[in-house]
């Protein structure tokens, strides 16, 4: 069976490659080994290396786990938090209401 590759924008890997390596560099600081660590995110050492090489094939839900073994998914749910330009997106597809509601008189 033949392995689909992903075709990704060079800043979409650039990004990748940041995020393994700030997990990599995160469980370096804590002084955790390779092999706890993917124990504990219940991963292979294999997917570990993967993430923090920044690969793409490797399934949300596993950096999602190795991020949360290490303390950092809050990080994670500031995503998308301001989306300033989905906002304004947004505000101009709004159509304005060219008069009020008309009301029951009693």
């Amino acid at each position: 069976m033949t392995q689909k590759t992903n075709i990704l924008f060079p800043k979409t890997e650039a990004v990748l490659k940041e995020l393994g390596e700030n997990i990599r560099l995160a469980r370096l600081r804590r002084n955790i080994t390779a092999k706890l660590e993917a124990e504990r995110a219940g991963i292979s050492i294999a997917t570990l290396s993967k993430i923090e090489s920044g690969s793409p094939t490797v399934a949300m839900g596993n950096y999602m786990q190795v991020l949360f073994t290490l303390g950092l998914e809050q990080n994670m749910q500031k995503v998308a938090l301001d989306d300033e330009l989905g906002r304004k997106l947004q505000d101009a597809g709004l159509s304005l209401r060219r008069r009020a509601s008309k009301r029951s008189e009693k």
